[in-house]
């Protein structure tokens, strides 16, 4: 039997930002083949408040492999947040993908009773179990930041559907 953390971490993350790199693939078409400077969708915002197309990538990134290295209890990687273009996304979301791919499910034995601290010493500290984490703070944020991306990408005329986000399973 699998570990139900592993399960409902790993898989889901790859699932989600392999369906999100497809999104961004038939983008970088559809910006071609109607003649669009591809900075026009990676900098589309769905409102002046919210995060561009290229940070909605960065940050679902990140929030994979942020959740997935904490529930391993290995450190999570950085990324130089540099990507301005469609194949500096695919870089990003292709590295996301192999580091959560190399975490050993064995890591996650635990998980769902480790404590997760998140900004230790600040303020701002939170600490969480795992599967607190997980199912309450990890999953919510990665979920609206790869929803966002879809929607940036929809409003600006990019024929996608619910396939292109739920990708395969």
């Amino acid at each position: 039997m699998s570990n139900p953390t592993y399960a409902g971490s790993v898989p889901v993350f790859k699932q989600l930002l392999g369906a999100l790199s497809n999104a961004l693939g038939k983008s970088a078409a559809h910006a071609e083949a109607r003649n669009i400077e591809p900075a026009a969708l990676l900098q589309a915002r769905l409102f002046p408040d919210m995060f561009a197309l290229v940070k909605q990538v960065q940050v679902a990134c990140d929030f994979a492999t942020g959740v997935c290295a904490r529930l391993a209890g290995v450190t999570p990687p950085t990324a130089a947040g540099d990507e301005q273009s469609f194949a500096d996304l695919h870089a990003r979301i292709d590295s996301a993908i192999a580091f959560i791919t190399g975490l050993d499910a064995a890591h996650f034995a635990d998980a769902a009773s480790r404590e997760i601290i998140l900004r230790p010493g600040t303020p701002k500290e939170r600490r969480f179990s795992g599967q607190d984490y997980l199912l309450h703070y990890g999953l919510p944020q990665f979920f609206f930041h790869v929803t966002t991306a879809y929607a940036i990408l929809r409003h600006n005329g990019v024929e996608l559907g619910k396939k292109d986000f739920m990708g395969v399973y």
